[in-house]
């Protein structure tokens, strides 16, 4: 880091690094790589599959009819789903 021309230089202070205990420079795809890797992978199999399988086949078609729900928030979105829901029966 001696030369301070140089427009490509990174500084990071020591004491910021103690704070952090360490760090890591990684070219973006790879951090992209390592983020997709930390996601765990499920597969699943008989009734677990089948009851996924419709659940995501009626969002898709309520979608397709306009019955999106807009909320700033998932727990939100799912009382606004549960009044809807509780309504048509």
């Amino acid at each position: 880091m001696a030369n301070r021309n140089n427009k490509n230089t990174l500084t990071i202070s020591t004491k910021t690094i103690r704070k952090e205990r360490g760090m890591v420079i990684l070219p973006l795809k790879e951090y992209q790589k390592l983020c997709e890797r930390a996601v765990p992978t499920y597969y699943l199999k008989g009734k677990e599959a089948k009851k996924l399988d419709k659940l995501v086949e009626e969002g898709l078609r309520e979608y397709e009819r306009g019955e999106t729900i807009k909320a700033p928030s998932a727990r939100e979105a799912l009382r606004i789903y549960e009044r809807r829901k509780n309504k048509k029966h």
